[in-house]
Parts: C-alpha cells; sequence; structure tokens
C-alpha cells in the first residue's frame, strides 16, 4: 500500500515504505530507535508513564477528534489517546520504521474496531493538509532536532492544527544540577539517542510561532523530570 503523504481521512493507508522519506538532522537517530523498539517501553514504565498522564489530562482530547501524534515511540502514549478517542480519528508518526510498525500493531490488537493509522514519518515534513486534526501531542521529540529544526517541526505543528485546536508537548526537564550533568554526559556519548535538554527555550519558541502557552507543568518519575506544555494556535 502507498504511504499517506497524500493524506486523505476517507482512505486510510498503512503501508510502512521508505522511499521519499526526508532525510533527517540525525540519521543514526532512526537507526538506533529501530534497535530499541522492543525494550523501549521499559523506559516508558520506569521514568515516562507520569508524564504521559498529565499530557492527555493537558491536551482536551475527547471521544470523535482527529488526533496526530508525533514520535510515538513504541505507542504508550498512542494507546493512551485510542484509549480516549475510540470513536475518533488518530494518527502517529515516527521516524522509526519498527517504531512506528510496533505502535500500528499494537493499537490494532488492543483497538480493533478504532481508525487508527501510524507511518514512518520526519516530523519536519508533514504529509497532511492544513488544519487537518483538533490536538497535537509529541513527546520527547525536540531533544533530537536543531534548534532550527525545533522551530521548522513547531511551524508544521501550528499548520496541521485547527484554529483553536491544541498542541501539547512533553520535553526532557532541566531541573537539579546533578541530573543535568548526568544526562549532558550521556548525550554526548549518544547523542542520537539521548539528544540535549531544551525545554528552557521551547516556550520561546512557541510563542514565535504564534502558540499562546495555557498549561505548564513538571512532573517527576523514578527522579527523572519531565515538563508538560500546552498550547493553542
Amino acid at each position: 500500500m502507498q504511504p499517506i503523504y497524500n493524506f486523505n481521512f476517507e482512505a486510510p493507508s498503512l503501508g510502512f515504505d521508505r522511499v521519499g522519506l526526508p532525510e533527517t538532522i540525525a540519521r543514526r537517530t532512526r537507526q538506533v530507535y529501530d534497535v530499541l523498539a522492543s525494550v523501549y517501553p521499559l523506559s516508558t514504565f520506569l521514568f515516562h508513564s507520569k508524564a504521559h498522564r498529565c499530557a492527555l489530562e493537558f491536551s482536551g482530547i475527547r471521544d470523535g477528534m482527529r488526533v496526530l501524534e508525533a514520535a510515538t515511540g513504541s505507542g504508550e502514549m498512542f494507546h493512551r489517546i485510542l484509549t480516549a478517542n475510540g470513536r475518533g480519528r488518530t494518527v502517529g508518526l515516527d521516524l522509526s520504521t519498527k517504531m512506528a510498525a510496533r505502535t500500528l500493531g499494537r493499537a490494532r490488537s488492543s483497538f480493533p474496531d478504532a481508525w487508527a493509522q501510524c507511518q514512518a514519518v520526519d516530523a519536519r515534513h508533514l504529509p497532511f493538509r492544513d488544519e487537518s486534526f483538533d490536538a497535537v501531542v509529541c513527546c520527547y521529540l525536540l531533544e533530537l532536532l536543531a534548534p532550527e529544526d525545533i522551530l521548522i517541526v513547531l511551524r508544521e505543528f501550528r499548520r496541521v492544527l485547527r484554529s483553536r485546536g491544541r498542541l501539547t508537548l512533553v520535553c526532557i526537564g532541566e531541573s537539579g544540577a546533578m541530573f543535568n550533568r548526568i544526562y549532558r554526559q550521556m548525550g554526548s556519548l549518544v547523542p542520537a539517542f539521548w539528544g540535549r535538554q531544551v525545554e528552557r527555550r521551547v516556550p520561546e519558541m512557541l510563542e514565535r510561532n504564534d502558540f499562546r502557552i495555557i498549561a505548564d507543568r513538571t512532573v517527576r518519575q523514578t527522579l527523572y523530570p519531565s515538563r508538560v506544555l500546552a498550547a493553542t494556535r
């Protein structure tokens, strides 16, 4: 089946064709996450699930909406969104083909009657029409992007989000000198996986893209801080 670059809600496609996928700022990132797809859920269980619950609360998602999740990882947040939006239309994307396939497989198993779609896509080049979605959710992606690409991705989120729609972001927190030092060291060793902390700059980047922040909370799980922000266009 063909990729979803010409996206149409009436004709969903579920293929996983790499052809035409735009180059990413970190090609290595896709390779790393392809390798880790089967074990990545452990990190969610240990560090991310509390932030995911907060993100769902902030997202304003109601059953029947059109929702996009960018950077699904292995699908834990996507599963939460489908639980809240079982009668809506939920689309996921991830740079890693294996992560996207894992997310879709889990969705098909747990929600066989739901309208769900997930594919490998570069978030800098969203293959959707303007104002296609009521809500956009993105967790732990911005850390892996260069500053100029963060602005591009936020611009794309704004473009595909309907007027007064809501964007919800989860970023790695910058809370505590010890955690920050350890994270910077890990990021220098494996930048394609760990990235770097950017959460303090994200509010200003949102404002530069004409978003208005309506919620902002830092949560901690197993000493791991996450910042959850919600904004409207």
